[in-house]
């Protein structure tokens, strides 16, 4: 028992937490668009911002446009989605049922769309009315849709009664014949507050913030009323060059007109749209650049030289063709004699280096050379000591032929016979 009163009193709490996030989501500031524009100094720029949702009609029955219906959808065995009960934000509390079975054992609290508890109560469960039930809230004004969704399932053991919340929708499983109560709150302002003016919620007010000025720092240019109020900031020179159309929320359209741009006038600029009954807060930020100016040239006007003044004559370059109808052969001449004159020179130069080259000595053929005079010097001694020889030989004055032979024996070669000598020593 102590688990489900736990699970019972969370899913509550859940819902209106969620709630109230969504509310603190919507009161900041959005931004929707952001642009970068430059325009030349001096010229005019519209930076446009245009809202549907913010355009502003007297509607008196401006309630009737908040509306609440339950849904149910049945997974078996028809798999049809039905609608059970809705209900308008008048004063009476006026609600419908659709179904004539549901008549007295299905109801809402008629002070719904003040307390923003907009939870369904069903008397006397049956197995008829297992689905999967859809809270929907519409405010068409505001253009706002939001939906709370509760599977409830019926069991005929009290042990089996049970809620908890599976991770998409909370989930009921109640006893037969017994009343349960699905849960959906919604204390937004939105759905709650119906008694405040129109003309009160809905401003627009611009912004500029200089070059290096933090946004909360941003100097106020504009602000604009649904009522038709406006105010400006800043010095008179400065409301004169901006402007905002006064039909900005029956057009829906709160741009902003900048004339004769300056270099002071660079920012970021930014429209805000305030709609504090709907929670509509919305901004659109605008990085303005001024240019320099665009100088168009312009001719100045001649005056007429008088006789007193002297003019000066325009400095003019003539430029004197001869009369001969050949004229182009003599550059086409000067060009090919230059031509041959320089390939003259290259031809002198190959002969000159050529010749060098020649006459430069060649370290092996030196040393060739030097072996061979050598050798011929050795050869032409040689052939000098036999010459000598061959003549010194008939001057020899021999006394008799026992000499002369001799002499020829010891010229010639002596042959040895070895295996004489060794029969010499062996006897």
């Amino acid at each position: 028992m102590i688990l489900r009163t736990l699970l019972f009193i969370h899913i509550p709490v859940v819902c209106l937490i969620t709630a109230v996030w969504a509310q603190s989501d919507s009161s900041s500031s959005l931004v929707v668009a952001a642009y970068n524009m430059s325009a030349p100094a001096g010229s005019k720029v519209v930076l446009q911002c245009v809202s549907g949702r913010m355009v502003w009609t007297r509607d008196r029955i401006r309630d009737r446009q908040r509306v609440l219906h339950w849904d149910l959808y049945r997974a078996s065995p028809d798999y049809v989605m039905e609608r059970v009960v809705d209900m308008f934000s008048g004063p009476g509390g006026d609600q419908r049922i659709y179904n004539s079975y549901n008549l007295g054992r299905v109801s809402l609290s008629k002070k719904a769309f003040k307390d923003g508890n907009f939870s369904l109560v069903i008397k006397d469960v049956t197995m008829n009315d297992r689905g999967l039930y859809s809270c929907n809230l519409h405010h068409l004004y505001c253009h706002l849709y939001e939906t709370v969704r509760v599977q409830l399932n019926v069991t005929k053991s009290r042990r089996k009664e049970q809620r908890y919340w599976d991770g998409q929708k909370a989930v009921f499983v109640v006893l037969l014949g017994s009343t349960v109560v699905l849960p959906c709150i919604n204390r937004r302002s939105v759905w709650t507050d119906w008694s405040t003016d129109e003309e009160d919620q809905q401003v627009v007010h611009w912004d500029r913030q200089s070059p290096g000025v933090l946004h909360d720092r941003a100097d106020r240019l504009v602000d604009l009323y649904a009522s038709g109020e406006q105010r400006s900031y800043g010095p008179l020179f400065l409301r004169r060059k901006m402007n905002i159309s006064g039909h900005a929320f029956s057009e829906g359209d709160f741009s902003l007109t900048i004339s004769d741009l300056q270099p002071t006038d660079e920012g970021l600029y930014s429209c805000h749209l305030h709609h504090h009954y709907c929670g509509l807060h919305e901004r659109r930020q605008f990085q303005l650049t001024v240019e320099p100016p665009v100088i168009q040239p312009t001719q100045a006007a001649r005056a007429q030289p008088s006789e007193d003044k002297e003019v000066e004559s325009p400095r003019v370059i003539n430029v004197i063709l001869p009369d001969q109808k050949h004229y182009f052969l003599l550059p086409v001449g000067y060009v090919l004699t230059s031509c041959l004159l320089l390939a003259f020179i290259v031809l002198i130069i190959i002969l000159i280096t050529r010749r060098r080259k020649s006459k430069e000595p060649y370290p092996q053929a030196s040393t060739r050379s030097s072996r061979s005079e050598s050798s011929s010097e050795e050869l032409e001694m040689e052939v000098s000591e036999v010459n000598v020889s061959v003549t010194e030989e008939p001057l020899c004055d021999y006394k008799n032929n026992l000499l002369k032979e001799k002499a020829h024996r010891n010229s010639q070669p002596k042959v040895i016979d070895l295996d004489k000598e060794m029969e010499k020593f062996r006897k």
